[in-house]
This record gives C-alpha cells, sequence and structure tokens, in this order.
C-alpha cells in the first residue's frame, strides 16, 4: 500500500520518520562516510594491541567477539542462518581473508613498520580490485576509476613522504613489507569474494557474522599449531581498544563498507580505504602531536581529487 502523502503542517508518522533515517543511513554516502572515519581512527587504535598479547590471538579475539555478537543479532532477529555446503564454502573463503590472515599479518607487521607506510601499502587494494573485479567478475574496466586510484594513492605516498623515504630494505622491515602485500592481496580477494556472495544473493548481515567466526576460527587453529601463547591482557589500554576494534572496526565498518561494495562494485568501493589515511593524520595531530605540513595538505588534496574522479564514474557495476 503506498504511503499517505502530507498535506503541509502534517506531523510525519514514527514509521516515516524512521523510514526516512533508515534510507539515509543505507544511502551510498553514508555507507561510504562511515567506514572511513571508523578505519581512519583504528590504524591508531590498533597500536594499543600490540605488546602483551600475540598479534594472532589479538586478531581471534576480535573477531571471535565480532562474530558471536553477529550471531546473537542475527537469531535474535529472526534473519535466516541456513545456507548450503558451496554458501558456507565461499562465506569461509571471505572470512578467512578478509577477517583473519589479512588482519594478522597487519598486526604483526605494524611491530616493525610506521603506520604509515601500512597506508600506503593498504591503499594499492584500489588497484588490485580494479584488477580482480576484471578478471575474476568480469566486471569492465573504467578509466576514470583507475585515473582516480592513480591520483588517490600518489596522494597517500606523498602524505607520508618521509617515513617512506626512512624504509630500509633489511631485517625485519622486509619481512614486514612483504607480510603487508599478501594482506593487501588477501583484503582484496576478501572483497571480491564478497561482491561474488551478493551476486548470489547471500545477505551481508549473515554471511559477516559467519565469515567473522570463521576467520577467529581458523586464526585459533593457526594459532594453536604454531604454539602460540594464549594471554589476556587486562588493561584497559588493550579491552578498550579491543571492543572498540571488535564492534566498530569490523561490526559496523565492514557492515557499511560491504554494503557499498554490492552497490557500487569492488572497484571503487576501495576508494573509502584512500580516504583512511586523512582521519588518520586528524587523529595523529590530536594525540601524537603530527604537525601538518605542505605535502600532507597536498597529499589530500590529491586524496580527494581522487576520490571525486572515480565515484563521479556514473557506469553501474555490472550484475552477473
Amino acid at each position: 500500500m503506498p504511503r499517505r502523502r502530507h498535506r503541509q503542517g502534517d506531523t510525519p508518522s514514527v514509521f516515516e520518520v524512521g523510514y526516512t533515517v533508515k534510507k539515509l543511513l543505507l544511502s551510498n554516502l553514508a555507507l561510504f562516510i562511515v567506514p572511513s572515519l571508523i578505519w581512519g581512527s583504528t590504524w591508531y587504535v590498533i597500536k594499543f594491541q600490540l605488546g602483551t598479547v600475540d598479534p594472532i590471538v589479538s586478531v581471534c579475539y576480535r573477531f571471535a567477539i565480532a562474530g558471536l555478537v553477529m550471531l546473537v543479532f542475527c537469531r535474535l532477529s529472526g534473519l535466516n542462518l541456513r545456507f548450503t555446503r558451496k554458501d558456507h564454502l565461499f562465506i569461509a573463503l571471505q572470512g578467512c581473508s578478509l577477517f583473519g590472515i589479512n588482519y594478522w599479518l597487519v598486526y604483526w607487521a605494524e611491530q616493525s613498520l610506521v603506520s604509515g607506510l601500512v597506508a600506503i601499502v593498504f591503499s594499492c587494494i584500489v588497484f588490485l580490485n580494479i584488477f580482480f573485479s576484471g578478471v575474476l567478475l568480469r566486471m569492465p574496466f573504467r578509466k576514470r576509476v583507475f585515473a582516480g586510484a592513480v591520483c588517490g594513492v600518489g596522494g597517500t605516498a606523498l602524505i607520508y613522504r618521509s617515513e617512506l623515504s626512512s624504509f630500509t630494505l633489511e631485517g625485519s622491515q622486509l619481512a614486514a613489507l612483504g607480510a603487508c602485500l599478501v594482506a593487501v592481496v588477501l583484503a582484496s580477494l576478501g572483497n571480491i569474494l564478497s561482491a561474488r556472495n551478493q551476486r548470489q544473493g547471500l545477505p551481508v548481515i549473515q554471511t559477516n557474522a559467519l565469515g567473522m567466526t570463521y576467520g577467529a576460527v581458523a586464526m585459533l587453529l593457526f594459532a594453536v599449531l604454531t604454539g602460540r601463547e594464549f594471554v589476556f591482557d587486562t588493561g584497559l589500554a588493550y579491552v578498550g581498544s579491543l571492543m572498540y576494534l571488535s564492534v566498530f572496526g569490523s561490526i559496523i565498518a565492514f557492515g557499511t563498507y560491504l554494503k557499498l561494495l554490492g552497490n557500487i562494485g569492488p572497484d571503487r568501493a576501495a576508494y573509502a580505504v584512500l580516504v583512511i589515511p586523512i582521519i588518520a593524520l586528524i587523529m595523529s595531530s590530536l594525540f601524537e602531536g603530527f604537525v601538518w605540513t605542505g605535502s600532507a595538505l597536498l597529499g589530500i588534496a590529491m586524496i580527494l581529487v581522487g576520490n571525486i574522479v572515480a565515484l563521479k564514474s556514473k557506469e553501474p557495476p555490472e550484475r552477473a
């Protein structure tokens, strides 16, 4: 039944207000902004996870909490969690690549690399998403998206120019760089798997709930097999950052980002990653005494221009 139009001066009903709010929250703009803001802060928050607890164990804790919370939500909301074995296989692949191994490698790499260099490497996910979208999803190559990627990644490198120049191909830094490169490839493949799952009609909420659980289990098994010690830091900094990363950095950020990915395609959705350095710099200036420079401002301008060029592309993602 169509909604009744209100005459001028009528007061909107609670249902209509709720519908309007829901529509705004699910708009592509909101779906782009929310994960960008959250993940921009997680580069700083992850530092509180390093130290006492082994990185792989911290990743296991993070996604076990997120997966459990989401599974409980699905049950209470009556959302369907019954899928075929083939569906579970692809959900597990998405979970292990996007919610497991990828994050363990990032946590491990950040013990040897400055966060700026990790951000630069991860900004390359836009190129990988363009490549894998074409090869695995048969999506058309969009020149505006690629041009925006070049501009955005260049801007990210300019922001962290000093950190990039201090990098040396020696010892632990080289191994950490290799781990970062593997992590970004896995993250991109996780993006593509999510796009594939959505094309097959699998809902984002349930696939994330199961995927995060599969990712946590995979990390648990790997930790046990490699003899990692399961300890827990009861300090406020560790517990607080763990809860923030589980609820905001995992449940909310991935829920909105992967929904956006299904709406506009993996190639353009990845531009949310390019906004992260801007948020990270703001966080750094507030809590770490970062001093703004001309190159940082120019880099931010390049990222914004790259986003405008790419996201204004009117070509819709090709659906299967």
